[in-house]
């Protein structure tokens, strides 16, 4: 079973290559970042002639998160990260699918820092460990994936140097992720290629794909009676080339059943 991540970077203007992608890979999860669309303009008849069934969680321009399942329609389990009553922000998606919690996340940049986004973003991952750890005491299997917009160490990022001040690389943003990972979630990504040097984002300025300046911020967590599960995990990163594409590649793992 092949669970994907891909931040689509706005749906609408991407659904040709988002759907090219489903049907090139078929992953039976997928889940969708960056929707960048009300709910009411979600375009699950298009999902659905491929027998994709959907959820989603919108919000107009911004943000915006879905899950997509081959065949089977998707159970909410929670709708919006919890710990924040006026969080009004489209960033957390939380289901039942083929017997996995599969939560998707769209984690704040955290730009410019410091200032109050680099403030939300710390305080939203407090709170998605918080909920992490409350999914963990269930002990189900379980995938924690999306864009968390974290480099988690300088092996992630073609040069350190070059986003030396920026939000999603500093020390604070590592060790909230860190702590995630410490209790007791599987970075699969990471577990496979300790070496490093896997990108899923490359700018659009600068020749970035071109010049592979890229780094690792899609990532997928996996709980403990997951991870036993895992068998293999990459990037999609030859539809990062492809014509209006997004700036994300696909991330996935495939788990025995």
């Amino acid at each position: 079973m092949r669970i994907s991540t891909f931040n689509i970077n706005g749906i609408k203007a991407r659904l040709p290559r988002l759907l090219e992608w489903l049907e090139e890979t078929r992953p039976a999860v997928a889940c969708l970042q960056e929707i960048k669309t009300q709910d009411e303009g979600f375009p699950a008849d298009e999902f659905h002639k491929l027998g994709y069934h959907a959820l989603w969680h919108g919000q107009k321009s911004f943000n915006g998160v879905a899950i997509l399942a081959d065949g089977a329609q998707p159970v909410e389990v929670q709708r919006g990260l919890p710990g924040d009553p006026d969080d009004e922000q489209s960033r957390y998606l939380e289901a039942e699918v083929f017997g996995v919690r599969v939560v998707n996340i769209y984690l704040p940049n955290g730009n410019p820092r410091p200032g109050p986004k680099f403030d939300y973003k710390l305080a939203w991952m407090e709170r998605l460990r918080a909920r992490m750890a409350a999914i963990l005491a269930e002990e189900v299997p379980a995938i924690v994936t999306g864009d968390f917009n974290v480099i988690p160490t300088d092996r992630d990022i073609w040069a350190p140097k070059a986003m030396a001040e920026d939000a999603l690389m500093q020390p604070e943003s590592r060790d909230a992720y860190l702590r995630l990972l410490n209790q007791g979630w599987t970075d699969a990504l990471a577990t496979h290629n300790p070496q490093g040097g896997i990108w899923t984002y490359w700018d659009y300025q600068a020749g970035a794909w071109q010049r592979d300046h890229g780094f690792r911020i899609d990532h997928a967590l996996l709980s403990p009676e997951l991870a036993d599960r895992l068998e293999a995990c990459g990037v999609d990163k030859e539809h990062r080339g492809r014509e209006k594409a997004s700036d994300h590649a696909p991330v996935w793992v495939q788990l025995r059943r």
